[in-house]
Parts: C-alpha cells; structure tokens; sequence
C-alpha cells in the first residue's frame, strides 16, 4: 500500500502522511556508494530489522534485538562476515553497536549491500538518532529519538524506503533536512 512507503524528500522523511525531519550522509546523496565515503546510497532500501539498548529504552516492538555490550558490526571489507553483526573480541574493522552516546540506542536496519554484502560497496545503511539537530550522519540517516521511536513501532519488516531520484533543493549536496 503507497502509504506504508518511506520516502526521503528535500523537506524530510514523509510516512503516513506525516513529515519527519532527517539528516542524511555528510556528502550528501550517491549512485555510487562505496565503503568510507559518507554518502546515503541514492537507491531504494527495505527497512528489516529494529535493534535497541535494553539498559536505555524498553523494547520499542516485540522482536526487536537487544544491543549486548560485545555487538559490533563489521566494516571489514575484505572478511567473510563484513556488513554484518559481529561480536567482540573482533580483530577487523568495525563499529561498536553499544556506543556512549544515544545514536545507537534505537536503530532500525536497511537492506543496503545486507545481507548478501559485496565488499567495497559500503556497510550498514541505518535509520538512528540523530547528534544534534541538522549534524550530517556517515552516510545514514537520522531523526530524533521521538519520532524514531514512533516510526520504528510502526514500520513493519519489509518497508519500503524510496531515495531513488529524489533531487535536493537547489541542487546541492545538502545534508540538513528542515523541519
């Protein structure tokens, strides 16, 4: 149904009908990602799976996954376990999942270059917590806490997020999304 889409527009993510305010990757939009280079992939995603910090948030859906102290997530291009969750001790690159900060305390994943990674392309494409309002992300994409809360618990596995084509006002590279 057209409406259970997620859509990245100029002026934010539109779901249900609803506007919610984002900020995407410091380089802003590609058709071309490739590990390390801070865009947002330029293509269509599935939302598939919710992951949250049970020491800092109840679990915003059933079946969302807990994010253990050792969860880490692989950005190690060339290991056979790359773009994937991992645990530590891990000898490779990759990013701790149970971070200091709020970004990861909710995250949900995308099917971006996952589960069947190819290397090179880029690893994990999330939907996380913004740092601050208007703070460009690696390339994922980020909102604040409320309304990822309140997305995460109505996506269903499977939805569809659509960037393909969309064009930034003005033509730059941005990364704010206003609200």
């Amino acid at each position: 149904m057209a409406k259970d889409v997620l859509r990245l527009t100029p002026m934010g993510l539109i779901w249900r009908g609803r506007r919610i305010p984002c900020t995407i990757g410091r380089a802003g939009l590609s058709r071309t990602k490739h590990e390390g280079d801070g865009a947002t992939p330029d293509a269509p995603m599935r939302l598939l799976q919710v992951l949250y910090r049970p020491d800092r948030l109840p679990p915003p859906v059933p079946g969302a996954r807990a994010i253990g102290p050792q969860d880490l997530w692989s950005d190690a291009s060339g290991q056979p376990d790359y773009n994937h969750m991992v645990r530590a001790p891990y000898a490779y690159s990759h990013e701790a999942m149970r971070r200091p900060d709020p970004l990861y305390d909710i995250v949900i994943v995308t099917d971006w270059n996952y589960p069947a990674a190819r290397a090179g392309v880029g690893s994990a494409i999330f939907l996380h917590q913004w740092r601050r309002r208007g703070a460009p992300t690696a390339g994922c994409i980020a909102m604040a806490r409320a309304n990822l809360i309140r997305l995460a618990r109505e996506i269903t596995p499977g939805t569809r997020l659509i960037i393909t084509g969309m064009r930034l006002a003005n033509g730059a590279r941005a990364t704010i999304f206003r609200q």
